[in-house]
């Protein structure tokens, strides 16, 4: 395990910070981007580690890390068989990890390293913090189209969220233990974190000089944007109620198709419209029938969720409470949080005595 630490603590110590660096498509000079990142994590003053994971094929990055660690630089570098994108990426170095505390930074200057410990200090009231580039640089274009996306993600999914492509994140460890990532969903970690019933943050970081660039971006990668979003919105709303989602389209189908059929119904009825060559007919008749296939697959979706609903926990406690007679005579207390002991939890290691 690669372990740094500061003069103060041991170097044997397991590190309290795990710091996962995922470089992927878009980086910066890793030899100046780790030195920085150093100094900014040593400023917490607790034990730390870096991990690097190279997503697929990167021999350029590889070569730079190597040299490093040959030149004595302590860090893990993980090197995937394939890209298999930033979320795996983040996944494969949190497996790796042994801190309580997990930092994320993104392989190119994005923010101010000395901002970094912002980001651990806000750990103190929240379960996962983030940050947003403030201020933020860009021309007009650069600031509409992000008031547009963050508009219609917070709409989506209710959140509050001021920048989620800002890789600069730090969260307890028990958040990404309880997070399963996949595809391009590092973007909406906070989303996710939230629905699971973490408490997450914000915290301002300064925009780093060599990050105000025009961007361009291809209509490809709006429509994966779009496409996440919808899957985010999903499992967001509708995990464990999917009849909701299915049935309200399902419903809407069928009724569709029904008022077509309705129509024509009357129409050949009362005031003598033959059926014969209507495409309308045939459309009402497959709205119904998709319509009614719909609704089925969320009330099949539904009987899923019930039968493991026993394993499933919807809810997250954030302290359980005893007589002090109990705590002291049968519990043990486990202080996740030392500093304020809020995420107390107390375990029975003893069942107490039963009173007639």
């Amino acid at each position: 395990m690669s372990t740094q630490s500061q003069a103060a603590c041991p170097t044997t110590a397991l590190p309290s910070v795990s710091v996962i660096v995922p470089v992927c498509g878009r980086r910066s000079e890793l030899r100046t981007l780790y030195t920085q990142y150093k100094a900014g994590i040593a400023a917490v003053g607790l034990p730390f580690e870096f991990i690097f994971v190279l997503d697929g094929d990167r021999t350029d990055a590889s070569r730079t890390l190597q040299q490093m660690l040959e030149e004595g630089e302590d860090f893990t570098m993980i090197s995937l068989t394939r890209s298999f994108g930033e979320a795996a990426a983040l996944m494969a170095g949190f497996e790796r990890a042994s801190g309580s505390v997990i930092i994320t930074l993104p392989a190119y200057h994005q923010i101010e390293p000395q901002d970094i410990p912002k980001l651990v200090a806000a750990l103190g009231s929240s379960d996962m913090a983030i940050g947003y580039r403030s201020p933020r640089y860009g021309n007009w274009l650069d600031r509409m189209r992000r008031s547009a996306f963050h508009g219609l993600v917070n709409f989506v999914t209710g959140s509050r969220l001021q920048d989620i492509g800002c890789g600069a994140r730090a969260m307890r460890r028990q958040v990404f233990e309880e997070m399963d990532l996949y595809g391009d969903q590092h973007r909406f970690m906070a989303i996710l974190a939230a629905r699971l019933g973490f408490r997450v943050s914000e915290v301002a970081m300064r925009q780093s000089p060599q990050d105000r660039h025009e961007r361009v971006y291809r209509p490809k990668e709006y429509a994966h944007h779009v496409l996440d979003l919808f899957s985010i919105f999903f499992l967001v709303r509708f995990t464990k109620r999917p009849l909701r989602f299915f049935g309200m389209l399902g419903a809407a189908t069928f009724g569709i198709g029904a008022a077509v059929i309705a129509f024509l119904s009357v129409q050949r009825l009362f005031f003598d419209e033959k059926l014969a060559d209507r495409p309308a007919l045939l459309l009402g008749a497959l709205l119904v029938v998709l319509g009614m296939q719909v609704f089925a697959l969320g009330l099949l979706g539904e009987l899923i969720i019930f039968t493991h609903a026993r394993g499933m926990k919807d809810y997250r406690v954030q302290e359980v409470i005893q007589y002090p007679e109990t705590v002291a005579s049968s519990a043990e207390v486990t202080d996740v949080e030392p500093a304020d002991g809020r995420n107390r939890e107390i375990r029975q290691t003893a069942p107490p005595a039963m009173t007639a």
